[in-house]
């Protein structure tokens, strides 16, 4: 097979459905959703047979436990890729919507109406739930929509892809509107990245080195977050049964997610009380605990924690622990160390509180809850394409709405510019 030709093909193909789709209707495009929903439980056992393959070839590999959880399809996260989908189906159809307007003194009549984006590249790693997460999405807000899945879920996803594509036709869309590229080659994402004649925007979505790479590489804009470091911040007016169970979440629910917590801060007067009990609990789920000189004075038998562990992404049963003296130290250490995710305090203060909603510059900022919410099904937005901690068109969880642009509508009867 001719690569290139190959990716050139794909990319026109996306094109020309885009303009077909970003005129279907909403009743067409629910209709889709639903059937994709559908095949996606009635497959299930076939889901789950194609995932084993991924699964034992990353085992021979020797990959980590975490990429291998992330990659997993259990009957639990099937149902969860359907109830997504059936989320989705439930939400506004954004294109079309009347976003603001006016009439001038001259007459013109001025609206500013959500439209699609046009056609959007996914890449993504090893979880094989994407592929029907952002298609689902980028049907919904009336895109095509050209994936590109890690090798290590290749066989689950072309599974998924199956679905996809069956249920377009059923629905009577242009089945090319969804495209996966099926080529593990490197060389596939290459020529992809260079096709901005055809290619509106390019969403990666997995680890920081794949990130950067794509960055790098993009002749396209590409919205992303290059990693989630996330901190919880243990207040000293913090309800501390809430704040283990919350730290404990944050960490140990799945570990291997961006939201995941990677540093916790404590503050100097409940350390001392906190830390023990805490760290039994985290110790007990099998994390190991890095500390900074006060954290190691209070936990026995610990590693010290160094400058580099308080910039790392772990994505595993990993944790650095740091003591500060007050909540302007907390903020400062986020400010240094963190990568504008997701962070958290937990405090029973509202003016510590609401001072830390407003000085920590993250998508999401919490009070009294885990940072493992940040996520599009969470917020209420149906699946999610991704997180952006990019400051312009997205950011936080990329919903139906953030798939979209918009376009001025300019009514008039003969007026002229003088």
């Amino acid at each position: 097979m001719n690569i290139e030709s190959y990716i050139n093909q794909l990319v026109k193909n996306a094109k020309s459905a885009s303009r077909i789709i970003a005129s279907a209707n909403t009743t067409i495009k629910n209709d889709a959703l639903n059937y994709i929903a559908d095949g996606i439980i009635s497959s299930a056992t076939v889901l789950k047979t194609e995932n084993e393959k991924d699964i034992a070839a990353a085992q021979k590999a020797g990959l980590s436990g975490a990429i291998i959880d992330r990659l997993r399809l259990t009957d639990s996260r099937i149902r969860g890729m359907a109830e997504g989908v059936r989320q989705i189906v439930n939400l506004a159809d954004p294109v079309g919507a009347f976003l603001w307007g006016h009439t001038r003194p001259n007459g013109l009549q001025i609206q500013k109406v959500r439209v699609p984006i046009g056609v959007i590249v996914i890449i993504y790693e090893s979880r094989p739930n994407v592929t029907a997460d952002a298609a689902a999405l980028c049907l919904k807000a009336g895109n095509a929509v050209i994936l590109r899945g890690g090798k290590e879920s290749i066989h689950s996803n072309i599974a998924i892809y199956r679905i996809l594509t069956a249920a377009l036709e059923k629905a009577g869309l242009d089945t090319r509107c969804i495209q996966l590229i099926e080529v593990i080659e490197r060389e596939a994402v290459d020529y992809l990245l260079k096709s901005d004649q055809y290619v509106d925007v390019v969403i990666p979505r997995g680890g920081e080195a794949l990130i950067r790479t794509v960055v790098e590489k993009s002749t396209i804009p590409v919205i992303k977050h290059y990693k989630g470091v996330c901190h919880t911040y243990v207040d000293e007016f913090a309800n501390l049964r809430m704040a283990g169970e919350i730290c404990c979440n944050a960490k140990v629910q799945r570990p291997a997610t961006c939201n995941a917590m990677e540093t916790m801060l404590v503050h100097e007067k409940i350390a001392p009380i906190f830390l023990p009990n805490v760290a039994e609990k985290l110790q007990g789920a099998g994390v190991e605990i890095r500390g900074c000189d006060m954290t190691c004075k209070i936990l026995d038998h610990i590693k010290h924690a160094t400058e580099d562990d308080f910039y790392h992404e772990y994505l595993d049963l990993i944790l650095n622990i740091r003591v500060v003296k007050n909540l302007d130290e907390a903020i400062n250490h986020i400010t240094k160390y963190g990568s504008n995710h997701s962070d958290a305090i937990i405090t029973d203060n509202v003016n510590n509180a609401m001072k830390f909603t407003k000085e920590v510059d993250s998508a999401a900022v919490y009070v009294n809850a885990s940072t493992r919410f940040t996520d599009g099904y969470e917020f209420g937005m149906g699946a999610e394409i991704g997180i952006s901690t990019d400051k312009l068109h997205a950011r936080g969880p990329m919903g139906i709405e953030e798939l979209t642009s918009y376009k001025f509508i300019v009514f008039g009867d003969g007026q002229l510019r003088t």
